[in-house]
């Protein structure tokens, strides 16, 4: 299950499939972070506890990559190039509504519900979303088949469901995502929502770094192989 796609002291990187926890939560499901500290323990025959800091997350139902720290050093480093936005996040996402226009920004104010764990977007700032935080991505169309649109998606900012919510307020919810409005489910309960890329200065070595993950063998990421190999 575990695929491994960068390592070395400080950093390791997996392709999370969909519907696995990154941190573990109150359902009390076994999360990525623990099927990686049991990996390090294996392969550097560590005794006792390994350290395994948690950078970042993707939501359940989202695949590709999650970078963690190996050492705390690199986790504060790291919490540091993510919290000043120096990060460059790509992500992948099918939609079934063709976007419009097929290339934009977009900026909306996202306020996150926690006790219902959703996020709504709000095109400005008002008495009732006072709280909201801006959100800024830019989209690109770059594959289109049978009604099935690929778009590559740069999130500038890391709100909660940020990609998932902005696309759904513009009339393009990403397949799968019963939450913010698709109309049916996908076979095993994720949704098409893939993070391809990220790249960063190294914390500790300072070259750059650049991470990327494949989407998952899927008969729908399938169908556009053919534009991202």
């Amino acid at each position: 299950m575990l695929q491994i796609i960068y390592e070395d002291n400080h950093l390791i990187a997996v392709n999370k499939p969909g519907g696995v926890l990154v941190q573990g939560d109150e359902t009390g499901d076994k999360p990525l972070s623990d099927f990686v500290k049991e990996y390090i323990k294996q392969r550097y025959d560590k005794p006792g506890d390994v350290f395994l800091g948690v950078i970042h997350r993707l939501d359940r139902p989202v695949s590709g990559v999650v970078v963690f720290a190996r050492t705390s050093k690199a986790l504060e480093r790291m919490n540091k190039l993510f919290h000043d936005r120096k990060v460059e996040k790509v992500y992948w996402a099918i939609t079934g509504k063709r976007p419009n226009p097929i290339k934009g920004s977009l900026t909306h104010y996202i306020l996150k519900d926690r006790e219902k764990n959703v996020s709504k977007a709000y095109d400005q700032l008002s008495n009732r979303a006072k709280d909201a935080k801006l959100s800024e991505l830019d989209y690109e169309l770059i594959g289109e088949l049978t009604g099935n649109c690929l778009l590559e998606v740069h999130p500038h900012t890391g709100r909660p469901h940020q990609i998932r919510v902005q696309l759904a307020k513009m009339g393009w919810p990403i397949q799968g995502d019963l939450k913010y409005g698709y109309s049916k489910a996908n076979a095993d309960g994720n949704i098409l929502l893939h993070c391809r890329k990220l790249a960063f200065e190294h914390p500790v070595k300072k070259e750059p770094v650049v991470i990327m993950a494949d989407p998952p063998h899927d008969p729908m990421w399938d169908m556009f192989e053919g534009v991202y190999n």
